[in-house]
């Protein structure tokens, strides 16, 4: 009976193999696997857990044995559907399963050929599907491509052997054995320790000499991969040794140092310093620079002064950010509103700086003309600079020329030296702790030079894009890149800055503001920053429009806000004193009680109100801290016909009363005066504030009008004031500072200035609000200023 069982189970077997060869089109159960790919004549065991997976190998065993075995696209997916594995697979015979404690179950499974699933019948309890088989076509006689193809594989494959330690060689004759190409292939895709994604490639290829190529190309690939595993290794091997060495040879060092009596914290500390060296991936020159004073370190006595010395050049040099950079985007949105919420007006300064950045962020690169800030003190040079480094989310770094002498100030001194020490821009940096900040330079136009050296020189370097990616520092002695740094500079004129080194900036000029423009800014930005300052809530002090004009008029005279900001906090003080000494916790300024808080007015600006004076002028000056009325007398006494100048007028001054002098004396008869005026006169030119030292040809118009004005006998108005350089011939010729003068004229209560015809073009530049208060006549000639000033019908 049992020889018949036997003979029935082998039968069956037997007609299911016939059915599998004989049938194209199977209705199969079928397992999804999680990152396996099976070949077809490739035999291996896996393991099985998941309900659906033992129900199907179940039912294949009850049926044929024959089972088909698709991969999971994604492996972490627990309860797969039909959209979650590939529909071409293999179709495998179980040859073996075992059950595993834990509900697990390995079976042993052997590819048959490829498959493909034209329909998934059902899901439950198990996958059912309609599978295609895909059988590769076994030709006569193989091809010249096939042929070269298979060798060009096998020598391939051989090579991946030679490198790949988990393949034994004895793989290589079974391989080099077998005459079908398909299975050839097959069988060298499933040794490659390849992707999931790239084994399905291979499997879902069926063009058999494409297949090869596939083949061939992983297998390239893959020996290329395992060379560079294998170049990393050695080197990491070697590094090993090389550590091992100097670990042997530091512990032999170390109980040399134990003997001497050395401590073992500088052993420590400069291990320390080759870490930090390591991380800091530094160019080979400069490392082994720094690799040999650490050694050098290494033989001092730690005690010595010299090995004081050296530690501290070590432990500047592992302190810059040598490759340390703060990431961030130029966002010109970004950038316009930080300079809108920190700056009032300036609309052309905020303009051209959002060019500089917008060139920046195309260019990528820092490369160009460094922006220089010319204006006034107080306007806020020094801020929009902040304020760039804000919107460019850099580090801010400001330093001082002021009063700088040295050359060391910048390129560090020395270490022959005692007490040598880096430069500022070095140490401004290693402080910061990036490589691109924001760095100004203030005041670069108060920068001196004597004995020791010529700091201007020294910033040339730093200021040329084409040199300072290597500027080195005399304390470093090694090159540091500073071509990542965004340089910006500050100055109140550019009469003193060296030209070569005015050459390399691009000039922004920041003019002052108008009376409007402060009112605005006290009241957004200067106001509740001095309440919150002096521990004061908004409620505690309210200042009046009136007071406010008061205080800018009678009690500061500049172009930016600085002294206002002063004289606000003066206030606040007082305010905070009167609230701790329980008076009041309310208190409101006005135009009324001002002078209570700051005291009598400092200023005047009612002397123009007053009636027309003979030999009496107002002019506008250009000053560093903005535009000025500049007040001139005249008056002419019996004598020899001198010429005295007093107040402090310059050279270029004392020449512009001479000319107009000439030219008075060109005209005598057409004015109607003593054409020998100049011998039996002498002619004394006063300007009031006698220690202020005043310059410059632009008040030569104004002295003219005067002297006229005195000769003739002629009253001048008090409401006018002008400005414009003469010649010999009477033409008025244009100055600068227009917008700076006229604003000046504008806080004096002037309503009509007098301006050369050729600085036309500079009306454009002053505020909408002051031209509109203001009457401007053009000057082409004295006479042009004559007709305007003097008082008609009045000798």
């Amino acid at each position: 009976m049992t020889d018949e069982n036997n003979r029935t189970e082998v039968d069956q077997e037997e007609q299911a193999e016939t059915e599998i060869e004989v049938e194209t089109v199977l209705s199969l159960p079928m397992i999804p696997l999680r990152g396996l790919t099976v070949f077809p004549n490739m035999v291996l065991h896996f393991d099985i857990g998941r309900e659906k997976s033992i129900n199907a190998l179940e039912k294949a065993m009850v049926q044929n044995q024959y089972i088909f075995l698709s991969a999971q696209k994604d492996e972490n997916t627990d309860l797969p559907t039909s959209e979650d594995f590939y529909h071409i697979g293999t179709v495998g015979k179980i040859k073996q399963m075992l059950k595993l404690p834990g509900d697990s179950i390995r079976v042993l499974v052997e590819g048959v050929c490829r498959g493909h699933i034209d329909e998934v019948i059902s899901e439950v309890p198990y996958f059912k599907c309609a599978v295609t088989k895909i059988e590769d076509e076994v030709p006569e006689e193989l091809s010249p491509k096939t042929e070269a193809l298979m060798r060009t594989t096998l020598n391939s494959f051989d090579e991946y052997l030679s490198v790949n330690q988990k393949l034994a060689p004895e793989i290589l004759p079974t391989v080099a054995g077998i005459e079908e190409p398909g299975r050839f292939a097959d069988l060298i895709g499933s040794h490659l320790d390849i992707k999931l994604e790239d084994k399905q490639t291979l499997l879902e290829t069926i063009n058999i000499d494409q297949r090869l190529e596939k083949v061939n190309e992983f297998l390239v690939r893959e020996i290329e991969i395992l060379n560079i595993e294998q170049d990393i290794t050695t080197k990491v091997k070697t590094q090993l040794n090389k550590n091992q060495r100097e670990y042997y040879l530091r512990e032999q060092m170390r109980a040399i140092q134990e003997e001497l009596g050395i401590s073992e914290d500088v052993e420590d500390e400069i291990e320390d310093w080759m870490q930090q060296l390591e991380k800091l991936k530094l160019d080979k020159k400069i490392r082994d620079k720094v690799e040999k004073e650490i050694k050098r370190f290494g033989r001092m006595q730690p005690s010595s002064a010299e090995a004081s010395v050296s530690r501290t050049y070590i432990e500047t040099i592992v302190g810059l950010p040598w490759r340390k950079e703060k990431k961030g985007n130029i966002d010109l949105t970004k950038a316009e509103k930080i300079l809108n919420e920190d700056h009032h007006g300036l609309e052309k300064v905020k303009e051209r700086v959002l060019e500089y950045l917008a060139v920046i962020h195309l260019s990528k690169s820092m490369k160009g003309p460094i922006l220089c800030l010319v204006g006034p003190p107080g306007v806020g040079k020094t801020s929009i600079a902040k304020s760039v480094a804000r919107a460019v989310n850099r580090d801010f770094v400001r330093m001082s020329l002021g009063g700088v002498r040295d050359e060391a100030e910048i390129r560090g001194h020395r270490r022959t030296y005692i007490g040598a020490i880096p430069g500022r821009i070095i140490t401004s940096i290693k402080e910061c702790g990036t490589k691109n900040p924001v760095f100004l330079f203030d005041e670069v136009d108060k920068i001196g030079a004597d004995f020791k050296g010529d700091p201007a020189s020294a910033l040339l370097e730093v200021l040329d894009p084409e040199q300072n990616k290597e500027f080195t520092d005399h304390y470093l002695e090694v090159p540091f890149d500073l071509s990542k740094v965004m340089f910006i500079t500050t100055a109140n004129t550019t009469d003193t800055i060296p030209r070569p080194l005015l050459d390399r900036m691009e000039v922004i000029n920041v003019s002052g503001y108008t009376e409007e423009d402060k009112i605005k800014i006290a009241q957004d930005y200067l106001i509740p920053k001095k309440v919150k300052e002096h521990g004061l809530k908004e409620p505690n002090i309210r200042f009046s429009e009136k007071s406010l004009r008061d205080l800018i008029n009678y009690y500061t005279r500049e172009s930016g806000v600085r002294n206002l900001e002063r004289e606000i906090a003066n206030v606040c003080r007082k305010v905070a004193r009167n609230i701790v000494g329980g008076k009041k916790s309310e208190f409101r300024i006005t135009e009324k009680n001002l002078e209570n808080y700051l005291g009598k007015k400092r200023y005047r600006y009612d002397i123009i109100s007053g009636e027309a004076e003979i030999g009496v002028t107002t002019g506008l000056a250009w000053t560093i801290v903005g535009g000025d009325t500049l007040f001139i007398e005249t008056t002419v006494v019996p004598g020899s016909g001198k010429l005295v100048l007093t107040g402090q007028l310059g050279e270029v001054m004392q020449e512009s009363a001479k000319a107009g002098i000439s030219y008075i004396r060109s005209i005598a008869d057409r004015l109607k005066i003593d054409p020998d005026f100049y011998k039996e006169q002498d002619l004394h030119i006063h300007i009031p504030e006698g220690a202020v030292p005043k310059d410059g040809p632009s008040a030569g118009v104004t002295m003219c009008t005067a002297i006229i004005s005195t000769l003739t006998g002629t009253s001048v108005r008090k409401d006018i004031a002008m400005t414009g350089e003469i010649t010999l011939r009477g033409k008025v010729l244009p100055v600068g500072g227009i917008r700076e003068k006229v604003l000046a004229a504008h806080r004096a209560g002037i309503e009509k200035v007098l301006l050369p015809a050729d600085n036309e073009k500079d009306i454009e530049d002053i505020p909408k609000n002051v031209r509109r208060q203001m009457e401007f006549v053009l000057l082409h000639t004295v006479d042009d200023a004559l007709a305007q000033a003097l008082v008609k019908d009045e000798k």
